[in-house]
């Protein structure tokens, strides 16, 4: 539980470093872009070209992907009818859609199911939530802080990211059967160690307890997708309509169940896409996830 406890440290830390008076405003900024342009595609570059895709980890592998498009097809309507702007609705498409599948995730999946239902946690997090975030994650973001720039601007963006054209270079990683080792992966490793603490406290920088009014209905339903929404869909298209069941099946949807994805939140700040509203959902959605996770727990031991 050592990632649990670090996770809610840092955002703490961060909380309060606002009160250091020499402490730079623009530290979050800066914290941001080392996340995004080295501690994300470290892990990317580690993690990546280990990916061993099998027809059995079907329920896994697809769980971030659904969660993601499912967010697409509840959260612009939503919008529309709350007359909320661009930058709130991509900031909630990047927070809500995306789960904490691997920092709260794997800690949260090891200490309820045991060492045996990694396997299946870190499924549901590389090929799943890692990717997504690191392809349409960077789409959403261009799109919904782009306004009337050129799709060929957009597409500019996107194809120039770090993050992506580091995921394109482990791919072919993966496909060349190339994986980091020695020197090379405890560098990697120690860079991208650096995400939890500096993304977190980064988030714990910006959090303000007391919100704007304008906030708290997009920050209640976007946590109301993630912890809620989600999960129960997953309950509804993996055990009631597919008849699945076990191991597999429960830790898929008590991952589809996690806070929102802090790389998410990263990306909707460096964007300027709601940037309040992105630490909000992160900061509220940790904690709040851990009682919600229980209640899921139990509900998936009831039911079985």
């Amino acid at each position: 539980m050592v990632n649990i406890v670090l996770v809610l440290a840092c955002l703490l830390i961060g909380y309060l470093l606002q009160r250091v008076k020499d402490f730079p405003d623009d530290a979050p900024a800066a914290l941001n872009q080392f996340v995004i342009y080295i501690s994300l595609p470290a892990l990317a570059l580690i993690h990546i070209p280990r990916i061993e895709l099998e027809l059995a980890l079907l329920y896994p592998i697809l769980t971030s992907w659904i969660v993601l498009f499912l967010s697409m097809l509840v959260i612009p309507p939503l919008s529309k009818v709350f007359n909320w702007d661009r930058e709130t609705t991509g900031c909630l498409l990047l927070t809500a859609g995306f789960g904490n599948t691997a920092f709260i995730g794997l800690p949260v999946i090891e200490a309820l199911y045991g060492s045996d239902a990694l396997q299946i946690a870190l499924m549901v997090d590389q090929p799943g939530s890692f990717v997504a975030i690191t392809t349409f994650g960077i789409i959403i973001a261009s799109i919904y802080s782009a306004g009337t720039t050129r799709k060929r601007l957009i597409l500019k963006k996107i194809l120039l990211f770090p993050p992506f054209i580091t995921f394109i270079f482990a791919l072919i990683m993966n496909v060349s059967g190339v994986q980091a080792e020695g020197v090379a992966l405890g560098v990697l490793e120690r860079f991208g160690a650096t995400v939890i603490p500096l993304a977190l406290i980064s988030v714990g920088l910006q959090l303000q307890i007391n919100m704007d009014r304008k906030h708290l209905l997009p920050l209640v339903y976007g946590l109301g997708y993630k912890l809620f929404v989600a999960p129960a869909f997953l309950y509804f298209l993996y055990v009631i309509l597919f008849g699945g069941s076990g191991l597999m099946v429960e830790v898929s949807i008590m991952q589809a169940a996690m806070a929102p994805m802090i790389a998410g939140s990263i990306l909707a700040m460096t964007f300027g896409l709601n940037p309040r509203l992105a630490t909000l959902m992160v900061g509220f959605g940790v904690p709040l996830s851990f009682l919600t996770l229980a209640c899921w727990y139990f509900l998936l031991l009831w039911a079985a």
